[in-house]
């Protein structure tokens, strides 16, 4: 392979690199953070749908910003809500849990 050749694959791999390195330009995240934030919600649908069953986490909406967890969407009881807010803050990593679930009429 010749050299310059070379330098161009170098480069590119090295802008790929700072790529992967760089922040979310709408929330400042790094890739990292939105990661963790991803497994985040991942770990807590699952813990809601344990304690409070499945079909209360199909209604219910997880968004995590820098393990802060929002809980949106709909329940049918005031308890249902509860324990998925319980559910939620049991989870390793969880630094705190918004709960705007509202309870159906």
């Amino acid at each position: 392979m010749n050299p310059s050749r070379r330098r161009a694959l170098a480069l590119i791999g090295m802008l790929a690199l700072a790529a992967c390195a760089g922040k979310e330009p709408e929330t400042g995240r790094t890739t990292g953070e939105f990661t963790s934030d991803a497994a985040l919600t991942a770990k807590v649908k699952s813990a809601i749908a344990t304690e409070a069953g499945a079909r209360t986490a199909a209604a219910i909406n997880i968004e995590t910003y820098r393990g802060v967890v929002q809980l949106t969407g709909f329940a049918d009881s005031s308890e249902q809500a509860a324990r998925a807010e319980a559910a939620a803050k049991k989870v390793d990593g969880v630094r705190s849990v918004k709960n705007d679930v509202r309870i159906k009429s």
